[in-house]
């Protein structure tokens, strides 16, 4: 037998480490933090720094990923394991049940092994539909298509990147929400997703929305946007309601926001009305702002009315 696993420890995930630890070193830090976080010897990733990068893009480019989505998925990965190595695992198996899924990493696994020509394994168990109901998915699709339409979006991007979710009737948990694998990020001045939205493709904004659904039943849409003194003008003059956290978590939190926002709910008064959740930042915390609607489609819609609001207002 020969699964699929075999690729993603021989290729995909050693490809993505060496990439991974790059983008770190770009970023500051050590080799010793680096190996913390990868969980690897500081030998390993001194070996990954040395190897030229055309090795990984060549090894990844056989399982169906562009040198430019290599470099993305590299950033997001190394985004996540700065803030929460949780974060860095559940990006990883998208973007990995995204390549097997939809069939990108098949003709690599057919040519290793050509008794597996007629296999559809994979795309069965990690295609798009992977039990759901496909509805909800193909609402975010649309959604989405509007912010890559966008000549604006781009102005009220974070640095982290953006993501979109969207919590169909009785979703309990992450994996019951549908958001972008990969997130939206920049790419030549436009925002785009190198992935099809998909259930349990996030955890720290699904977990955000669900949180915020508990106390307003009717926001099932989420997206995060920049934070800034200029967005802070933006939405006085737009009245969007808001709840604030950030400057100081909880201590010892693995999601550092979700925790400040379970406090601020609970505080006195604090599930009162609101549609946005503005968060002031803090250490290794980005500000942001997280806009609520009813669905994915008007959560978007109010986004583009803010990102043409902040253009104008510079």
């Amino acid at each position: 037998m020969h699964p699929p696993c075999e690729m993603m420890v021989n290729s995909f995930l050693p490809s993505m480490r060496a990439l991974v630890a790059r983008r770190l070193k770009e970023d500051g830090l050590s080799q010793g933090k680096i190996a913390s976080l990868l969980g690897l010897t500081q030998a390993s990733v001194s070996s990954y720094l040395s190897t030229a990068p055309a090795k990984q893009t060549v090894a990844l480019s056989s399982l169906g990923v562009t040198e430019e989505e290599a470099e993305t998925y590299a950033a997001l990965l190394a985004e996540d394991l700065k803030n929460n190595p949780t974060y860095a695992v559940a990006t990883l198996y998208s973007i990995w049940s995204r390549l097997i899924g939809g069939g990108d990493a098949c003709s690599l696994h057919r040519s290793e092994h050509p008794f597996l020509a007629t296999c559809e394994v994979c795309m069965k168990v990690f295609g798009p539909q992977r039990g759901h109901a496909e509805g909800a998915v193909e609402h975010v699709e649309s959604a989405l298509r509007s912010i890559e339409g966008s000549s604006l979006f781009v102005r009220v991007m974070p640095e982290v990147s953006v993501n979109m979710a969207y919590s169909p009737e009785g979703a309990k948990s992450v994996e019951d929400v549908v958001a972008i694998p990969g997130r939206i990020v920049r790419v030549r001045g436009q925002a785009r997703s190198f992935m099809r939205p998909e259930y349990g493709a996030s955890t720290h904004l699904a977990a955000i929305l669900l949180e915020v659904e508990r106390r307003r039943p009717a926001f099932r849409a989420a997206i995060n946007l920049r934070y800034d003194e200029r967005m802070s003008r933006v939405l006085a003059k737009l009245r969007v309601k808001q709840v604030t956290i950030g400057h100081e978590y909880p201590a010892g939190s693995r999601d550092k926001v979700l925790d400040a926002l379970r406090a601020r709910l609970s505080a006195p008064g604090g599930a009162a009305e609101f549609e946005a959740l503005v968060d002031m930042g803090g250490e290794g915390v980005e500000p942001s702002l997280y806009l609520f609607a009813e669905d994915a489609v008007k959560v978007v819609r109010r986004s583009l009315d803010i990102a043409r609001a902040y253009t104008s207002s510079g």
